[in-house]
């Protein structure tokens, strides 16, 4: 009897190596499911506050995140019992799905801080670059190689998503679940999984996801480009838009 409890090192990683492939294949069939998962939003401003109550409306879990959690009270009083806040790193423990909404010069450090946190997590990237607000070096930058592949050099190790950076929280408030045909959202990225998640949670928040391609494609509808940023139009229309930029 005492032979059967004798395991080898090999035996337990290939245990535990079965597990975590269980683990990774139940999240990944909830993912395809449509099940509510819940969602860190790092930036509880304007835009984060206004996706995090689209995305409370569909039934999923939110923790809104700052610096000072208290100061997110009154938000998540008026957003019900699905509505929580907390700290930037409970946000990303919390969160299956991450969205980001900060200043653009902040990408460094919140990827330097909790780089460890972050690694693996699915990541919609909603932040801008603005040369006033976030000086002339990392805007450029931006420009130059395009905010998605800028975004993901930042939040290194995260399964990055570029996604509703294209207008104000006002338009999205107002334009969510219009009559069809609905506003398109455009998003690019390069993890296949991290975009099917992605374009749900585009439809949940009432729009139609439209795929532009992988990371190097968000620069088709990024700020100061000749693409589709501040484009309000349907799926068919954006699409039509996106594909014309070379």
């Amino acid at each position: 009897m005492h032979d059967l409890f004798k395991f080898s090192r090999r035996d337990l990683l290939a245990m535990s190596g079965a597990l975590t492939l269980a683990a990774a294949l139940s999240r990944s069939n909830a993912f395809a499911q449509g099940a509510k998962q819940p969602i860190g939003i790092i930036g509880a401003g304007n835009i984060g506050g206004a996706l995090g109550a689209l995305w409370i409306k569909a039934g999923h879990p939110v923790m809104f995140s700052s610096r000072n959690p208290d100061e997110l009270k009154d938000l998540v009083a008026g957003l019900g019992p699905l509505a929580h806040a907390g700290t930037v790193a409970e946000a990303i423990a919390y969160g299956d799905v991450l969205f980001i909404a900060v200043p653009y010069a902040a990408l460094p450090q919140i990827g330097a801080d909790y780089k460890d946190a972050l690694k693996g997590k699915i990541m919609l990237d909603a932040c801008n670059a603005v040369p006033t607000r976030d000086g002339d070096a990392i805007t450029k930058e931006a420009d130059a190689n395009g905010t998605g592949i800028t975004s993901q050099k930042y939040l290194a190790g995260t399964r990055l998503v570029r996604a509703f950076n294209t207008m104000g929280a006002k338009n999205f408030e107002t334009q969510s679940n219009r009559p069809d045909p609905k506003m398109a959202v455009p998003i690019a990225g390069d993890d296949p999984e991290a975009v099917r998640v992605a374009e749900g949670l585009v439809r949940d928040a009432g729009f139609d996801p439209v795929l532009a391609g992988g990371l190097a494609s968000a620069k088709k509808f990024q700020q100061r480009s000749p693409g589709a940023y501040g484009f309000q139009g349907s799926a068919a229309e954006l699409k039509a838009k996106l594909d014309a930029v070379p």
